[in-house]
């Protein structure tokens, strides 16, 4: 059952800029997108190829269309690519990750579950970073226990492929990305200056995965 009508979120189809940033407040990617809706999971946001992510020193093009979970825990992050691109999925480790007015925002906190295509696996990955940042940054001790923790129970589950990092949920929600179509291929991207609005009228229409 899907919950696209939820009058607290933008229609299915509006371009958002997904929005992250350091702990110390620091900017960090922006990625262009476009709201699909939400379901048991929590809020899906997609990318297609060629929409643009940046930060500051970086800008690059979506090589595939890719997929995004936001829970509503705010501790986490999934993106789940269609080939071919390296990663099946990448989990984005967080904090207070959470919609400001019609837009997504939240804190990146360095770590990673990783799950590639190229025979390397799935693991943990920017421990370094993690172990770094934790000290120069100050992060809570009690927080640092949490998400650790949550890196591992996050790891174990991709590697069991439980919901939603099955093939099936994200294909779903693949194919309301392309159900898209032509509106999203014609529709110039939006700008990580921010610019919001509907792809097209009744884009979406009835398609809605089941979840």
């Amino acid at each position: 059952m899907t919950e696209d009508s939820r009058p607290d979120r933008p229609q299915p189809g509006t371009r958002v800029t997904f929005r992250w940033r350091k702990w110390d407040g620091g900017p960090h990617w922006m990625h262009e997108c476009v709201y699909l809706g939400a379901d048991q999971w929590g809020d899906w946001f997609g990318q297609p190829r060629g929409w643009r992510s940046s930060r500051p020193g970086r800008d690059f093009p979506a090589e595939a269309d890719n997929v995004t979970l936001l829970p509503p825990s705010g501790d986490f992050t999934a993106t789940f690519n269609a080939p071919p691109a390296t990663y099946r999925i990448y989990i984005d480790i967080a904090w207070d990750v959470r919609w400001q007015g019609h837009e997504p925002t939240g804190i990146d906190m360095d770590l990673d579950v990783v799950d590639a295509r190229d025979g390397r696996g799935i693991w943990i990955d920017d421990r370094d970073e993690w172990d770094d940042h934790r000290v120069a940054y100050g992060y809570p001790l009690d927080l640092v226990a949490r998400l650790e923790a949550l890196a591992v129970d996050l790891e174990q589950r991709v590697i069991a492929h439980d919901a939603p990092f099955d093939d099936g949920t994200a294909a779903a929600w693949h194919a309301r990305l392309d159900a898209l179509g032509s509106v999203v291929s014609e529709a110039a991207g939006p700008t990580v200056s921010g610019a919001v609005g509907p792809v097209g009228p009744d884009s979406l229409g009835p398609v809605a995965p089941d979840a």
